[in-house]
């Protein structure tokens, strides 16, 4: 980390109230949680961003507004303007491959099918840490709902508890 330049913090999801609490937006809960109570949410790049600290560190927080599947069309513009190195960029997002609850950090490796995650490597390369919140797999239910609407459905009650457990348990 470039300790000069502050941490870019991308939480995917999808933009509109339609999407809120989803699968797919746990990367906009977490920026979410880690804004001060008073952020001022500011529309640039095709992102809303606010400024934070968190821990000491400067923090630039990150919900890009180009869906999903182009995240790396916000993400990419971003750190040319702000100049952020790709060692200071953190993006967290969704893991069906992981059980709800849980979570797993990495740097660089493949999207792993992750629409999201995709855009951002196409745009700005891989060598960038990852925070993969796991929302688990509909087949861990014993669920016939096809992955595509798996991620696009909300948590239930217990769910959401573990999910706002794993976000408070994130460290930068």
């Amino acid at each position: 980390m470039q300790e000069n330049k502050p941490l870019l913090i991308v939480g995917l999801g999808n933009p509109g109230e339609e999407y809120k609490l989803t699968r797919h937006n746990v990367g906009f809960m977490a920026v979410d949680y880690f804004a001060p109570s008073d952020a001022t949410w500011k529309k640039e790049k095709n992102a809303l961003t606010t400024r934070a600290q968190i821990n000491g560190v400067n923090v630039i927080l990150v919900k890009p507004q180009t869906f999903m599947n182009n995240s790396g069309e916000s993400v990419r513009p971003l750190m040319q303007f702000y100049k952020i190195p790709i060692e200071n960029l953190i993006v967290i997002h969704d893991d069906m491959d992981i059980k709800v609850g849980n979570f797993r950090e990495k740097i660089g490796g493949s999207s792993a099918g992750h629409n999201g995650i995709k855009s951002i490597d196409a745009n700005v390369g891989n060598e960038y840490r990852r925070i993969r919140i796991g929302i688990g797999h509909p087949r861990d239910f014993n669920s016939p709902i096809p992955p595509v609407d798996w991620v696009l459905g909300k948590f239930d009650d217990e769910q959401l508890k573990q999910i706002q457990s794993v976000i408070k348990s994130i460290k930068f």
